[in-house]
């Protein structure tokens, strides 16, 4: 008798395609050199026990909104996104998305 393995699809690594987005955004900057991974990980470190204060955190979303606060910190102090741009920028993008059809795809609006 022969029997047939049951082959299921591994479990996603991340739970929201902008978890993946961000980390890889943040490895990209650690390879050019932007920050060096024992500095990223002490600062994030930093922002979970901060975070983790005032509740208990999921390892969730609250898991990577810590990352996204951590290297938006890390680009502020560098000049290269400060706050008010990067809220900007987040405005936008939730204008987008709340204007475009559902099942469309969401672009930016064309600046200057």
């Amino acid at each position: 008798m022969t029997t047939c393995a049951t082959h299921t699809a591994p479990e996603p690594v991340f739970a929201e395609p902008w978890h993946a987005h961000v980390f890889a955004m943040t490895v990209a900057l650690n390879e050019a050199g932007r920050f060096d991974w024992p500095d990223w990980a002490a600062r994030f470190s930093q922002t979970l026990k901060h975070n983790g204060l005032n509740r208990d955190l999921d390892g969730g979303d609250d898991y990577f909104l810590a990352w996204l606060e951590t290297l938006e910190q890390f680009l502020a102090e560098q000049g290269a996104a400060l706050p008010g741009d990067v809220e900007s920028i987040r405005q936008a993008w939730e204008d987008a998305y709340l204007t475009t059809p559902h099942g469309h795809p969401v672009h930016l609006a064309e600046t200057g």
